[in-house]
């Protein structure tokens, strides 16, 4: 009730699907997602569909983050705690960029506003899903390793 930016996990299977797989596959799926939900699909956050919604931007943010993190996938950079936190924060920086830019041309609260609405409430939940991904994707690279011996 305190932003038009809806509370969810997607970010963190923005993440995690980006690096798994890769930069090109990465782009292709979000962009598919992108395409129906644009489409009239209600696959947004609340069964949201079309594009016309002051978060929509977020969604769009998505396209960069799966580039950055399947680009640093494919350097190694999700084997690595690390480096992984370090991918997950330039993607979801990304997001964040897209999604603030869309969201101050739909809603009139300036820049600052903007980041009080669609920014700030959300900066330790992201911080989680990047600390969860920082974890989880190096710690199924060292199972798969295991698993292959």
């Amino acid at each position: 009730p305190f932003t038009p930016v809806p509370l969810t996990l997607s970010t963190l299977g923005v993440i995690v699907t980006g690096a798994a797989l890769g930069p090109g596959r990465g782009i292709a799926v979000m962009a598919l997602y992108l395409a129906v939900g644009a489409l009239g699909g209600p696959v947004f956050a609340g069964w949201e569909s079309g594009w016309a919604f002051a978060s929509f931007g977020y969604v769009l943010g998505y396209l960069p983050a799966a580039a950055i993190m399947g680009w640093g996938a494919r350097r190694g950079r999700d084997r690595n705690v690390g480096t992984m936190a370090l991918a997950a924060l330039l993607a979801s920086a990304a997001i964040y960029a897209v999604g603030l830019a869309w969201l101050v041309m739909w809603v009139p609260v300036g820049f600052v506003g903007g980041l009080q609405l669609g920014v700030l409430p959300f900066l330790v939940g992201d911080a989680l899903k990047i600390g969860l991904a920082a974890l989880l994707l190096p710690g199924a690279w060292r199972l798969v390793e295991r698993l292959g011996r």
